[in-house]
């Protein structure tokens, strides 16, 4: 497998902290009339979330590699990373309980992928 080229990038929900921080300022900013400044915003992520990972490993075309919340935690968002010449993300999904984030993929040419998975917890 050559790893010369990434395709396939699916960050989904990374960018929740950033969302849930300004989306809780504005409402405040919008109920005053005016906007706050930065340094005023408080961040609106849940206490305790976590970013898990799975680093890329090469697995076989379209098997599922599955990153889990710690403890109690439950899966708010997620994604996956394919990697390798003509490879595609096939699928970046929850678990069907909701503790977890399942990503596959697949190489074009090739038996096997590099598959990163990623899972925001919270909880």
């Amino acid at each position: 497998m050559h790893l010369t080229r990434s395709t396939g990038l699916t960050l989904a929900a990374l960018g929740i902290g950033a969302c849930l921080a300004t989306a809780g300022a504005a409402s405040a900013s919008s109920s005053r009339g005016h906007e706050q400044a930065p340094a005023q915003r408080v961040a609106a992520l849940p206490s305790g979330w976590q970013l898990v990972a799975l680093p890329n490993a090469n697995v076989p075309n379209f098997q599922r590699r599955v990153v889990y919340c710690p403890g109690s935690k439950h899966v708010l968002g997620g994604g996956g990373e394919a990697r390798g010449n003509g490879a595609i993300l096939v699928g970046s999904f929850p678990t069907d309980d909701g503790r977890g984030w399942i990503v596959l993929g697949r190489q074009i040419g090739y038996n096997d992928v590099g598959i990163s998975a990623f899972a925001i917890c919270a909880g």
